[in-house]
């Protein structure tokens, strides 16, 4: 038993490979629209840096630790302003780019969410401890089958099925969401199939070429395998190499480099420790080439980082939300155990978000509103009554309702019917009817995605600036950094863009699917 325990813990730390995931100064009337030079590249290379952040990118260039970043800089156009989906998590921020939906359609809620059908939290990997409660097993169940197999809605095509269908060919480098029209084995290492409750393989569906570290890899001498299996820069920019050097790039590839987050997790928003660590790896990737410059050749290159993450203040006593003290008074749902009849409450934290779900009806969720409202690091909290989202905020007197539909037009062309107190999400409104965002960039359409998510009677909690939400085991980030909220400074990440003459008038990650696909086959239509 000691033994096994020891290899579940190993496991774990093997496993656990940082899903979590992961602002403008001047406020802007309009979208931003981003156009590059003209290109008649066939190729598409997306690149997707997990936290990457326009000042510690800047500062990492300025300071000549990123040349390869600087060079991709130079040779294309940039925005910093490229609006993340909400949650500001990874695994539905990736749902969400490859899908081009809200989660209202894809149905992959957040890191850690409760599913109400099946009575259980699903948990993609938040942290060592929580994973430990939840049961090695399960989160591996949960993160590589069920997560693209199961939960993303099959009602949506991801960009690797829409491709395919259409006779484009796709790759998927350590993408956390790949799913495509192929089937593909999984092989767990055999070290840990023999000395775990671990299957020796998992089924799954990708695209006809997939590479998910040390599971499923393209180079066969690939030995970047010991750090996280494989599922890290090193590995990542070997099978890119790989593709190119054996002239089988894809039409399009999509390459995850997950390490910056976990740097910038440490070590706060301002670190360029993981950036200039994956710019070594770029640079190995670029000296594949004759020269430099021949790498814009034949390939549109699209480098985007998935979200911000913002400052957690020092003080753990100030800085983190502890769900469970606010909400005493309830029966809260313990991790890894089944729902009992006494249990109230189900607290799922997304760092600087979380998902509270009531699950007694002995009680509102108003109830659970009112508790929570008092705490003066909580910006706001948002549920579903009826047709319409409520928003109430401990800063701000009464509520703010929306839905879409109705008279006022926001900047992306979207319309809303709403009433009340609009300052409690920031709204700046013109004798017009027309909506601009300030603190929250899409937010009407980001938060009713994340209301719309999922069945069951919950509520949003979103933190300020400075601020983390803390459950049971969740992990915690004072004194660095963290996201998850749907504030600008975890919302807003850059963008670079080399060889497209193609314009995006949205510049936010649900609109990059079809603008992709509008690069690539013109006027394909959408396959719904």
């Amino acid at each position: 038993m000691i033994y096994r325990l020891i290899i579940l813990v190993f496991l774990s730390i093997l496993l656990i490979i940082g899903f979590s995931h992961h602002g403008a100064k001047n406020e802007r009337s309009s979208p931003i629209v981003l156009q590059t030079k003209d290109s008649a590249s066939p190729k598409v290379v997306l690149l997707v840096i997990d936290s990457l952040m326009d000042k510690p990118l800047k500062k990492a260039i300025q300071e000549d630790k990123a040349p390869a970043l600087e060079f991709f800089l130079k040779h294309g156009l940039y925005s910093k302003e490229l609006v993340s989906s909400y949650p500001t998590m990874s695994v539905t921020i990736d749902s969400t780019l490859i899908t081009g939906t809200n989660p209202d359609k894809h149905k992959i809620p957040g890191l850690v969410w409760f599913k109400e059908d099946e009575q259980r939290i699903i948990s993609y990997g938040n942290g060592f401890f929580e994973t430990l409660k939840y049961g090695v097993p399960e989160f591996a169940q949960n993160s590589l089958f069920q997560f693209n197999n199961v939960d993303l809605d099959s009602n949506v095509k991801t960009i690797h099925e829409e491709l395919d269908n259409n006779g484009v060919q796709t790759a998927s480098i350590n993408a956390l969401i790949y799913r495509g029209n192929y089937k593909h084995t999984l092989k767990i290492p055999k070290f840990l199939a023999k000395t775990t409750p671990l299957p020796d393989q998992y089924q799954t569906k990708g695209p006809k070429i997939l590479s998910f570290g040390d599971l499923i890899r393209l180079d066969p001498k690939n030995n970047h395998v010991i750090n996280r299996l494989g599922l890290n820069d090193a590995f990542a920019a070997q099978e890119l190499k790989y593709l190119l050097k054996n002239d089988v790039l894809p039409e399009f590839t999509i390459l995850y480099m997950p390490e910056n987050d976990h740097a910038v997790h440490r070590k706060g928003p301002m670190t360029t420790k993981g950036i200039e660590k994956l710019d070594k790896h770029l640079q190995e990737v670029l000296n594949a080439y004759p020269k430099w410059e021949n790498a814009l050749d034949t390939i549109i290159w699209i480098i985007i980082g998935d979200g911000n993450q913002s400052a957690v203040k020092k003080n753990k006593k100030e800085a983190l939300i502890d769900l469970r003290e606010a909400l005493s008074d309830y029966n809260v749902l313990k991790l890894g155990e089944p729902v009992r009849n006494k249990d109230e409450v189900v607290i799922t934290a997304n760092e600087r978000m979380a998902y509270v779900y009531k699950i007694n009806n002995d009680f509102s969720i108003k109830d659970i509103a009112n508790k929570l409202q008092t705490d003066s690091r909580i910006a706001w909290i948002a549920w579903k009554k009826n047709d319409m989202v409520q928003v109430i905020s401990g800063r701000h007197k009464g509520t703010f309702q929306f839905k879409p539909g109705g008279s006022y037009k926001d900047v992306y062309d979207q319309t809303w019917d709403i009433k009340g107190n609009r300052a409690i999400l920031d709204l700046k409104i013109d004798g017009n009817h027309h909506i601009s965002y300030r603190n929250y960039p899409d937010g009407l359409a980001r938060l009713y995605g994340a209301l719309h998510s999922q069945k069951g009677d919950f509520l949003i909690v979103d933190a300020k600036p400075g601020y983390e939400f803390i459950g049971e085991s969740s992990p915690e980030h004072a004194g660095g950094g963290a996201h998850g909220s749907m504030h600008k400074d975890d919302s807003l990440t850059p963008m670079i863009v080399t060889g497209t003459d193609k314009s995006i008038d949205h510049l936010r990650i649900v609109d990059l699917k079809r603008w992709i696909l509008d690069v690539l086959e013109g006027d394909i239509k959408q396959i719904n």
